[in-house]
């Protein structure tokens, strides 16, 4: 598994459509009626809170040029790697690893899809 180097400029951007692309997600699912999940952006952070009151944080990491997620499950660091971003433990994209933990804090399958 090999890295990609980011410039500064190419991280803040990649991780934003990340952190955009969940609002949006979350957005619709509310306004389907599939889930209601509310989503609050502070900055660099997104965090979702489910209706069992638990909670999933995203946020990016620019020193490492990561984005890190926290869930009731636990802590996943993803690094950007060949146009993704993996897992830096066990290389699975953040994306099937968010609808995983979001599935699981939500109580039915949620499918988060990437840009």
């Amino acid at each position: 598994m090999s890295t990609s180097t980011l410039h500064d400029t190419e991280y803040q951007a990649a991780a934003e459509r990340v952190l955009a692309s969940i609002e949006r997600q979350c957005d619709e699912w509310l306004q389907q009626g599939v889930i209601d999940i509310d989503t609050h952006r502070a900055g660099s952070l997104v965090e979702l809170e489910f209706p069992n009151g638990s909670k999933i944080v995203v946020n990016k990491q620019p020193p490492l040029h990561e984005i890190w997620l926290a869930a009731r499950n636990g802590g996943f660091h993803f690094k950007r790697v060949d146009a993704a971003w993996r897992d830096t433990r066990d290389g699975v994209e953040f994306f099937v690893r968010l609808s995983e933990e979001a599935s699981r804090q939500g109580g039915k399958t949620l499918q988060f899809a990437g840009d």
